[in-house]
């Protein structure tokens, strides 16, 4: 709802934010490891099948296939965990990394020890671990695995293999040994591709957040420095106002109407910065005895064009609505100023002619801003939301569709902007109804 909803991000929020966009890609990660598991899932029984049947070496097939229950059960438990739960820490990383060592640690046992060829799979889990897991679980998992590298040097028993070394190639230790290196290869070669991708974008997400706090940061300051300004420009409002009330009571400006219809336009004007100070008080929390609105969504749109007709110097202005049905809706000032914001920037590139057209599609509310004046350049739809981006050459401008952006972000929606073949600009503000409808509870005061 737009009436509870706060601009500004506290930068604790970001840093919890943060911490969730790592977990997120932590997340991706622990689905590649249940892919790797059960990879070696059928690795391990084509392995079993194919020493046992094809070259006749005995094997405790009965507790290696006990142990692959056991790994079996394990990945399917954590594929119903991480299903179900969107992050996952560094802890409970090396914790599945610490399950797979001890996997790989009772089948080694099991068939030979250190005389498996296969022995060598340990270099995956340690890679695996310096790309997954930071620094200090990292060198624990080379500790464990260099001891149990150890153990099973000390306590397994040898495989019983034929004496074939001289047949080099065809020596069943070297074929072992190759085959164990070509699944580290391709093994390594695809999941570290993989993981380094969502590595890759879990710090491109990082480096958003870091941005959009920054820019939050910036909106606060401006916040601040507005709030300042709307009380400074207060009183001398306040001191025109009364001016212009006495002027259109004396005898010299009385009588002739040329100057009443000046002072008419002077006090429209005066009210137009008037209802800008309150809207920014209103905005940082500063008016009394306003809160947020409750309305219907056409009734909001039409009273924000029409004022906007009436106090706006503009020769045409086209309106069309085209939402049906009405639903209830609530608003403060933020919503409204940011659509006069794009209004005013489109008067002002386009003086004579101005179109705002309100649409919905499913749960969205669309509002086509639309001008025919000379258009954005290729460089500031580049850069569209970022500050200081402007045509307009004067220091400090640039500003309105980066709050537009901010705001409209905050809210859920988008903005985007686009130029008209025929000429001028089209803007396209695009707005979740759930971040601005009311719900039966509040509509009944509930």
């Amino acid at each position: 709802m737009l009436g509870k909803t706060e601009i500004p991000a506290s930068k604790e929020n970001t840093r919890w934010t943060a911490v969730r966009g790592e977990n997120a890609a932590g997340h991706k990660n622990m689905q590649q490891l249940i892919q790797l598991r059960w990879i070696a899932v059928v690795g391990q029984l084509t392995t079993i099948a194919v020493v046992t049947l094809g070259f006749g070496i005995e094997l405790p097939v009965r507790h290696m296939l006990e142990v692959l229950v056991c790994l079996v059960a394990f990945n399917i438990a954590s594929h119903l965990r991480w299903h179900e739960r969107p992050s996952v820490s560094n802890k409970e990383l090396f914790l599945a990394l610490l399950v797979d060592v001890a996997i790989l640690t009772a089948q080694l046992y099991l068939s030979g020890g250190t005389s498996n060829p296969f022995v060598f799979l340990y270099l995956l889990q340690i890679i695996l671990s310096a790309v997954l897991l930071e620094a200090w679980t990292t060198w624990t998992i080379v500790a464990i695995t260099s001891a149990c590298l150890v153990a099973l040097s000390v306590l397994s028993t040898p495989l019983i293999l034929p004496y074939d070394h001289e047949l080099r190639f065809f020596s069943l230790y070297v074929q072992g040994t190759l085959i164990c290196f070509a699944l580290n290869a391709i093994l390594l070669a695809f999941f570290v591709t993989r993981i380094n991708r969502n590595l890759r974008a879990g710090d491109a997400q990082l480096a958003d957040l870091r941005k959009r706090a920054a820019e939050e940061e910036h909106i606060v300051r401006m916040g601040l420095l507005a709030s300042g300004a709307a009380h400074e420009l207060g009183t001398p409002l306040a001191t025109l106002s009364v001016i212009l009330g006495d002027w259109r009571r004396m005898p010299e400006f009385s009588k002739n109407q040329e100057l009443q219809d000046e002072i008419a336009e002077m006090e429209t004007q005066l009210k137009r910065c008037k209802s800008i100070v309150s809207s920014i008080l209103l905005s940082a929390g500063e008016a009394r005895g306003e809160s947020s609105v409750k309305t219907t969504l056409n009734t909001f749109l039409n009273d924000l064009a029409e004022e906007w007709r009436s106090s706006r110097p503009i020769v045409s202005f086209e309106y069309k609505n085209r939402i049906q049905p009405d639903i209830p809706v609530v608003f403060d000032s933020v919503l409204k100023q940011m659509i006069c914001n794009v209004l005013d920037n489109a008067l002002e590139a386009s003086p004579l002619w101005v179109r705002l057209e309100a649409s919905r599609e499913e749960d969205q509310l669309i509002l086509l801003i639309t001008d025919s004046g000379p258009g954005f350049v290729p460089a500031m739809l580049s850069q569209l939301g970022k500050p200081y981006q402007s045509t307009k050459g004067r220091a400090g401008s640039g500003l309105g569709l980066f709050l537009v952006v901010n705001v409209a972000r905050k809210l859920g929606g988008t903005v985007a902007a686009r130029n008209r073949a025929e000429g001028g600009a089209v803007v396209e503000l695009t707005l979740p109804l759930a971040a601005i409808s009311l719900d039966e509870d509040e509509e009944n005061g509930g």
